[in-house]
């Protein structure tokens, strides 16, 4: 049961620069992951919210789409600034709604300054192209416009990057923008909001509106959204993209995943492991590129779940507020409990549970917690083989070969990042040809990545159409005009 906080914060939408009631006058509750404590309440918004936000994010537009680019950005280096000099209360925002842990949590806060610092680029990256005499006394030009209104749709997992890979970039593209963060941590976009109209944004550049299933209805049935970007679960992403693609909107769509880590034989045992622990458990396993199955390429297959099992009971579990914290809750009751239903379901098709983290539970009676759980001799068809768990545990899959290896890694419905661990170069490079993944690693964890390099996958785990982040993120926000000029 979840404990309500006598000093329980009661949020509003952000619209035209102003903090304002939700039409419908019903609310969500925003727990502490840690403790079960009722945080604040969150609005539940209804379309007429959204279609509110939509017009006043296209009055603003207006004015917006003429302003230089030069000017733009310097609205990014303002509000850069405030970031930094707020790094360690944002992050600890983020600990409080999400529940990671704080090394985790600045980090993220570090990854979601430093896409505010590429959108700050956009003099540069805006540059269009020309062609003199493309045909007999004809010139040609290209320029890139913006769209109009955006819609980001943000999760749970990552307040603060998500909607910093967003809407900066579409801002300063020349966009206005209509954000509905996740209802489960919505503090952080708030306190975003706050800072980007303390840098000097116009009012209604960017505007906020908390809620659920009708909010995003909302931004995909307004025809004043020109186009909609969106993280979150598979089928929610799949929703999203053939509704609004339907209406003729852009799409950007990233979800599921289920990543494999590829341990070769002449690796660095104990580093694999070490980058196994960090990317499985580091967030609860909450993590879209967080690995969940680990591939043993050869005969150390006992040895390396051994040196597995070791590590995980080595890991310390509690609030993300405490020192030395890796294994942190995961977001709600009713998420663990699905988690724990994809345990029961591997020991059913016949999983060794070699960790069975569901004996800490009674150590930490109070928040979401679930110990570090591993699973060995899984084979590629079992369901926790296959299907994204989103929680804190890792199946274990013994073969003889590369070739084997690759094949298992493929045969998922989603290629979001792979990563493979060995001394040998010429495997290494293979590996990248052959893996179908959109973000492949090689001696490094399955998580991460850079803020100016595009971010997407393949398969089930992304629209093809459009990824995030970087040049391909600045594509998407903005439209191509070719000209030609006769003399």
């Amino acid at each position: 049961m979840s404990v309500v906080n006598n000093d329980t914060q009661v949020l509003k939408n952000y619209v035209g620069g102003k903090w304002v009631d939700t039409a419908g006058g019903k609310f969500g509750e925003v727990i502490n992951p840690s403790t079960g404590e009722i945080i604040a309440k969150v609005p539940l918004s209804t379309k007429e919210d959204v279609a509110n936000a939509v017009e006043t994010a296209q009055k603003t537009f207006e004015t917006w789409r003429n302003v230089p680019a030069p000017k733009r950005a310097r609205l990014m280096f303002a509000f850069q600034h405030l970031l930094v000099k707020h790094h360690e209360e944002l992050a600890k925002l983020v600990v409080q709604e999400n529940g990671k842990a704080f090394k985790e949590a600045y980090g993220e806060v570090q990854r979601g300054i430093e896409c505010v610092e590429f959108a700050a680029g956009a003099p540069t990256l805006l540059m269009g192209e020309s062609l003199n005499n493309i045909a007999e006394e004809i010139d040609s030009e290209m320029f890139r416009f913006p769209l109009g209104v955006v819609g980001g749709i943000t999760p749970f997992n990552f307040p603060m990057m998500v909607p910093l890979w967003m809407f900066p970039l579409a801002i300063v593209c020349g966009n206005a923008f209509v954000l509905k963060p996740s209802e489960r941590t919505p503090l952080l976009a708030t306190r975003l909001a706050e800072l980007f109209t303390e840098a000097g944004a116009p009012d209604g550049l960017l505007n906020i509106v908390h809620g659920a299933h009708d909010v995003v209805n909302g931004l995909i049935e307004h025809e004043k959204v020109k186009a909609i970007s969106f993280v979150g679960s598979q089928p929610v992403a799949k929703y999203v993209y053939e509704q609004a693609a339907a209406q003729g909107k852009r799409v950007q769509a990233l979800s599921g995943a289920k990543n494999h880590h590829v341990v070769m034989p002449d690796c660095d045992m104990d580093k694999a492991v070490s980058h196994i622990i960090s990317s499985a458990y580091g967030s609860a396993g909450q993590r879209c590129m967080a690995c969940s199955a680990v591939v043993v390429v050869g005969e150390k297959g006992d040895e390396f779940v051994a040196k597995l099992k070791q590590k995980a009971d080595e890991l310390i579990m509690g609030s993300g507020f405490d020192d030395e914290v890796l294994l942190t809750p995961v977001i709600r009751k009713e998420h663990r409990d699905k988690v724990l239903d994809y345990i029961e379901l591997g020991m059913k098709e016949g999983a060794e549970l070699i960790r069975d983290g569901r004996k800490e539970m009674d150590e930490h009676t109070e928040g979401n917690f679930l110990g570090a759980t591993i699973f060995d001799r899984v084979t590629p068809d079992m369901t926790i083989a296959k299907e994204e768990i989103f929680g804190p545990v890792v199946a274990v899959i013994e073969v003889e070969s590369y070739e084997e290896a690759v094949l298992i890694a493929n045969d998922v419905e989603y290629g979001l990042s792979a990563s493979i661990v060995t001394n040998n170069l010429k495997l290494a490079h293979q590996f990248t040809k052959d893996v179908q993944a959109g973000t492949v690693k090689v001696n490094r964890t399955t998580t991460g990545n850079l803020m100016n390099a595009p971010f997407g996958g393949v398969k089930r785990s992304s629209t093809s159409t459009f990824r995030e982040s970087g040049r391909v993120g600045l594509e998407f926000f903005t439209q191509i005009k070719t000209v030609y000029i006769g003399y």
